[in-house]
């Protein structure tokens, strides 16, 4: 096998529980985006995605209560949508600060990061929610702050999840040949196009149920079974 020098991992269903993203944040972002919108819509970075949300729904002109409708749908859709996951990860952090949840992490992945540091592994993430959003997830985790233990983060500006081009532009970003990056996601299609980056792959397969056919990427139960 080859070296191993970094590993790049998603977070729902990877690292986390899609359960919380699901049941908490999403809800949490849903109830407050009305309000948010509405008191800082006059701010700059509110402003500037706003107006990205706009551009990508191909709206020239439109009243503010119509973006928070649609927000709140694409919400609803779970939309990969770079400007809803910045607005949401701004709401998010009013949360995470106000002690009112703290993110779920799976009971041995903190101390396997910590294995993998000390192995002299560097360790990033990349996951359709927005760096900060990232960052805050890590920080305000129910295992205390993970945050030190990554180098770097990258969400869909770099590029689409299930795009091979997003993969190679990590691994210039990280200044690694891909074959010694080991990326870390529960969703196959983002690991095929992780492979067709040159990348090695591990496929997160929490629940065995999920397995249908014959794997086609290293498949684990836990970030205990992996070994690099």
């Amino acid at each position: 096998m080859i070296e191993i020098r970094a590993i790049v991992t998603d977070i729902e269903g990877t690292t986390s529980s899609i359960d919380f993203v699901r049941d908490v944040l999403f809800p949490y972002a849903r109830k407050r985006l009305p309000a948010f919108v509405e008191t800082h819509g006059d701010t700059p970075e509110v402003q500037h995605w706003l107006h990205e949300a706009a551009k990508e729904a191909g709206i020239i002109e439109a009243s503010r209560q119509e973006i928070i409708e649609m927000l709140l749908r694409w919400i609803d859709e779970d939309r990969k949508s770079t400007a809803l996951k910045a607005l949401q990860g701004m709401i998010w952090k009013d949360g995470y600060e106000a002690g009112d949840y703290r993110a779920h992490v799976y009971p041995e992945v903190p101390a396997r990061l910590r294995a993998w540091r000390a192995q002299g592994l560097k360790l990033y993430v990349y996951s359709s929610g927005s760096v900060p959003a990232q960052k805050l997830f890590f920080r305000h985790s129910d295992a205390g702050d993970l945050g030190p233990l990554f180098a770097g983060y990258f969400d869909t500006q770099t590029g689409p999840k299930r795009e091979a081009a997003s993969y190679a532009a990590i691994a210039e970003a990280i200044d690694e040949q891909p074959a010694h990056i080991l990326f870390l996601s529960d969703i196959v299609q983002e690991l095929d196009a992780a492979r067709a980056a040159g990348f090695q792959t591990g496929w997160l397969l929490r629940d065995p149920a999920q397995a249908s056919g014959t794997p086609t990427h290293p498949a684990y139960p836990d970030f205990d079974a992996i070994t690099v």
